[in-house]
């Protein structure tokens, strides 16, 4: 997959998740971004929501 152009965004999450979200990309070897971008590759992955319909 070819590398897309990245943006920051703001997003309020509470804060235990973000202490476990960064637990868990340290763990598995990754920045924080990468990390969060892959599951939510993931979990859009899931519910069948494809890249090209992001594109709308």
């Amino acid at each position: 997959m070819p590398s897309a152009e990245k943006r920051q965004f703001s997003v309020y999450l509470p804060v235990d998740l973000i202490r476990r979200l960064k637990h868990a990309s340290v763990d598995a070897d990754e920045s924080l971004s990468a990390y969060v971008e892959r599951a939510l590759e993931n979990h859009l992955r899931q519910r069948g929501t494809t890249g090209e319909e992001r594109s709308r």
